[in-house]
């Protein structure tokens, strides 16, 4: 009886987080457009700084007013040119595939960091990164220094705190819903680095919603 009344607890607690995930997503934002191209501006920060997760670490965009959002769902128009802005805070963590520090699906298959065009990336330097798999896009993300004197601890983060600026471009396909995430193991305190928030759409992973 008691394994039972166990198993139905547990069964009801899976439905209402399952239900929560699903209901629960945060806002659409969308790409600002002009002259035929996109412009995507987005940050890193090591740390939210705010409930309901103050220390998990996420991306935030930009709006066209200038307003930062936490959410990880942007929208884009279909076959345009789409020119990213990242401002990345976080400190390095490093890769753990060196398959992930190559640039790709980007327009002339570079990015460039501080101003610097680069198609590989020190995988010890590594941040985050910006993976579209439905695309072959990503982009690996340079991490301020180990011992930066003025780091951001909470979003957003202004630019006169310690970061490096990537940036690249890349074309959308045909409309669809691609799927985004950061491959890099940065969620601290979490099984092999990979739990909390890089499995979290809103934090580490999101949606490119192409229309």
């Amino acid at each position: 009886m008691g394994i039972l009344v166990a198993a139905t607890v547990l069964v009801v607690a899976v439905f209402f987080y399952i239900a929560d995930f699903l209901a629960v997503a945060p806002p659409v934002l969308a790409a600002s457009t002009q002259n035929g191209a996109s412009t995507l501006t987005l940050q890193t920060v090591p740390a939210y700084g705010h409930a309901p997760e103050p220390d998990w670490v996420t991306y935030l965009g930009l709006d066209s007013n200038g307003h930062w959002h936490h959410t990880t769902i942007y929208q884009l128009p279909a076959h345009t040119l789409v020119h990213v802005t990242l401002y990345q805070f976080d400190s390095a963590s490093g890769l753990r595939n060196p398959f992930l520090a190559q640039v790709r699906g980007t327009a002339g298959g570079i990015a460039s960091v501080d101003g610097k065009s680069f198609s590989v990336l020190n995988g010890d330097d590594a941040s985050h990164t910006f993976t579209v798999p439905d695309l072959g896009l990503s982009v690996p993300l340079k991490g301020v220094p180990a011992g930066a004197k003025n780091p951001c601890s909470a979003a957003p983060c202004a630019l006169s705190f310690d970061h490096t600026t990537i940036r690249f471009s890349f074309v959308t396909p045909g409309p669809g819903v691609y799927r985004w995430q950061c491959f890099v193991p940065c969620a601290a305190q979490f099984f092999y680095g990979f739990g909390g928030p890089m499995q979290t759409i809103g934090w580490m992973s999101g949606e490119l919603k192409v229309v």
